[in-house]
């Protein structure tokens, strides 16, 4: 029987069991991509912000269309391009000669979830416009603050290739990220199920067809955020937390370690993904399992790291190797 609270909304178990059927829903259309999914849930249950990286043609944009599809959530796409204006993206103010005023047209920012595809594309202005959105979920307008939709959040993505003509995100402005989510190429027995349903007739544009339905909304979000909140987190546990960002500050191999900020985002993203696993506590091995993800963007390698072959993730295995583990 279907569990709800007093007031007639969703529990959190019901939540909770909506949540871990999408999974399997957007399976139908996006194939051997489960990690990449979960992310994007976490994200959305800490009111987070998404950056996806891999190359192209791994169904990045799909992944986000689909995920939307599955949650009911309103969602739109920009494709980031040299010459877009951040007016583009938040929306202006059109004059209307029959009324002789000037009239708010709302921009695709004013959405549930917003694919900003190669944000490192579009000059720094119009990256700085939308990333004021992402902080402060809202556009101001002839000084007036007009609030985005909730829940909101941006999926931004960047391809790992290609960077002639680009504006990489400054270090400052990739804090604002949540989770820097890794997108890989498909395993082989993935890819050869992905080739046998376009041979069968799969239609990305279709995605009701592929048997894509929606398993939550918002209201199971709403339940969900509010149990997430309730995790309970030890002092050991936050002391572990601190000394593994404390940690990357003094790796010989980064010249800049996660910030206070980070340690914040691995907190909720490690409190997100224990209510998730069907837990009221956050252990320390939910911290290990987000805290590439929510570290990655938020460290930069020295130079001669890079010349040795170093990597970003490689480094934090080396940093959560060697800072101890709670008992």
């Amino acid at each position: 029987m279907t569990a709800f609270t007093t007031d007639g909304q969703p529990s959190a178990e019901q939540a909770r069991a909506a949540l871990t059927e999408l999974r399997g829903v957007v399976a139908k259309a996006v194939v051997g991509q489960e990690e990449t999914v979960t992310g994007l849930v976490v994200a959305l249950l800490c009111r987070g912000h998404v950056l996806l990286e891999g190359v192209p043609g791994v169904a990045k944009t799909l992944l986000v269309r689909t995920v939307s599809a599955a949650l009911s959530l309103d969602h739109k796409r920009v494709q980031f391009t040299p010459d877009l204006m951040p007016g583009d993206v938040t929306g202006s103010q059109v004059y209307d000669a029959r009324s002789t005023a000037f009239e708010f047209h709302e921009g695709p920012v004013f959405t549930n979830l917003l694919l900003a595809d190669e944000i490192n594309r579009t000059p720094p202005k119009t990256q700085a416009a939308l990333l004021e959105a992402m902080e402060e979920r809202q556009v101001t307008v002839a000084g007036r603050p007009m609030g985005l939709p909730d829940p909101f959040m941006v999926a931004a993505t960047q391809n790992p290739v290609e960077y002639e003509g680009t504006y990489p995100l400054p270090e400052a402005q990739l804090d604002r990220f949540l989770l820097k989510l890794m997108v890989p190429l498909p395993q082989r027995d993935n890819e050869v199920d992905m080739l046998t349903r376009h041979a069968a007739g799969f239609d990305p544009a279709d995605l009701a067809a592929a048997g894509v339905h929606p398993v939550a909304g918002a209201a199971e979000l709403r339940a969900a955020r509010q149990a997430v909140q309730a995790v309970q987190v030890a002092p050991q546990v936050l002391g572990y937390i601190v000394d593994i960002c404390r940690a990357t500050r003094q790796s010989p191999s980064l010249q800049l370690g996660a910030s206070p900020r980070g340690a914040t985002a691995l907190l909720r993203t490690g409190r997100a993904w224990a209510w998730l696993s069907g837990r009221d506590y956050v252990s320390p091995d939910d911290v290990k399992a987000l805290a590439k993800a929510t570290l990655r963007h938020r460290i930069a390698m020295r130079p001669e790291a890079e010349l040795e072959g170093a990597t970003t993730d490689g480094i934090l295995d080396g940093v959560l190797a060697s800072v101890p583990v709670p008992r």
